[in-house]
């Protein structure tokens, strides 16, 4: 049986844009504009390459971005593109025979059949196709995470060749990639690879790692977590209650918490809440050691203040700030007036007072106010006030 490495390139078109809000026959993903694949021989050896271009016939316009990132151009495809049904009949006689798909990734086959169905076509010709992706992670124990191709090239010692975005440089790639794998015992494995893929765990458990299991059938999220702080919070040596710290909330819906067995101490627990056909939540739970590397990393996000905390600090500052202009407005003699100005800047003020001049009884007064991260931002910024009470003569 031969393998069929397949790689392609799509165009997506903006958000809002008039092509976006086009009704197709079919809803895709994405509308193809490169095939690139290379045919793998059981021995592992590349024995031919095939690449066509495609001329888009819904979403004519490339994106910028689509543009930038495959070196490809409107002209270009409009030239020597072919139509989908012609690309793809060129790629079906290339095949030749009965093959098994192999792509880096879970939305190249999906891509593909999904513009079959647009130009009404059937893909019942494609039976079977693996991500090696899946293959990759279960026989070299790099964790349950896609990885990009690059990082896997470099894992394996991999340099590279051909262009990268380009679906036949992508396809090559991913070959070679593939001939130093076991493809015909990751084939048979697939299925577990898959679960383990879905359950967050694959390949060798991390370090400091001590248990793994997945919890299913949790109505939201919040009830997931719940459970993982009380009635599935076991220490993992001799099964009795812990009792759970903060919940700590990391990217992808990961939290982690310190837990503590009166018996064995404490633990991290670390879970990750992710949907299950059917609207429920799935909850699963890595526990570490006390001491591993992982509940050192804890210790050190536990040990900064909350946001909350930031919030009640700035308002207390800003609280600060305020007294401290009133007090300064008091104290003035009564035939002054004084006119308070804010000027904003980044870091420092941008006026001192020596820089007045001749204005005279100009009191710089200073207040930070530290805004705390948020989701779309992951870095927290200051905004500094400067209070100048600039006095008068009335």
């Amino acid at each position: 049986m031969q393998y069929i490495v397949l790689d392609m390139e799509w165009n997506q078109p903006w958000p809002g844009s008039y092509a976006a809000q086009k009704v197709l026959p079919v809803q895709i993903h994405g509308e193809i504009i490169q095939i690139g694949a290379v045919r793998l021989l059981e021995t592992g050896k590349i024995a031919d390459e095939f690449q066509v271009l495609v001329r888009p016939k819904y979403y004519k316009k490339l994106n910028s971005r689509v543009s930038k990132l495959t070196g490809l151009r409107d002209a270009r495809l409009r030239e020597e593109g072919l139509s989908f049904p012609e690309a793809l009949e060129r790629f079906r006689d290339w095949i030749g025979g009965p093959c098994i798909f192999l792509t880096w990734g879970f939305d190249d086959i999906t891509v593909l059949e999904d513009n079959i169905l647009l130009h009404d076509g059937e893909p019942d010709w494609i039976t079977q196709w693996y991500n090696a992706q899946m293959i990759f992670n279960a026989q070299t124990g790099c964790g349950n995470t896609q990885k990009a191709l690059s990082t896997a090239m470099e894992l394996l010692g991999i340099e590279p060749s051909r262009p990268a975005h380009d679906a036949l440089g992508d396809a090559y790639h991913t070959a070679i990639i593939c001939s130093r794998l076991d493809l015909p015992r990751g084939i048979a494995e697939y299925k577990q690879a898959l679960q383990s893929h879905a359950d967050g765990f694959h390949g060798d458990p991390p370090a400091g790692c001590i248990s793994r299991s997945v919890f299913h059938g949790y109505a939201t999220r919040e009830a997931a977590i719940e459970a993982m702080t009380s009635r599935e919070n076991h220490c993992p040596k001799c099964g009795k209650s812990m009792r759970n710290g903060r919940w700590i909330s990391q990217q992808g819906h990961r939290y982690m918490a310190m837990a503590e067995c009166p018996e064995h101490g404490r633990y991290l627990v670390r879970i990750r809440i992710s949907d299950e056909p059917g609207g429920t939540q799935r909850a699963s739970r890595l526990v570490y050691e006390g001491n591993s590397e992982a509940a050192q990393k804890y210790d050190t996000l536990a040990a900064r203040p909350s946001a909350a905390r930031r919030r009640r600090r700035s308002s207390v500052q800003k609280s600060r700030a305020s007294s401290q202009v009133q007090r300064v407005e008091r104290k003035l003699p009564s035939k002054l007036t004084v006119r308070p100005f804010f000027l904003a800047s980044l870091s420092i003020s941008m006026m001192r007072p020596r820089q007045l001049g001749a204005r005279a009884g100009v009191m710089p007064l200073r207040c930070s106010q530290s805004k705390p991260s948020s989701s779309s931002f992951k870095s927290t910024w200051e905004k500094s006030y400067s209070v100048m009470a600039l006095c008068l003569r009335s």
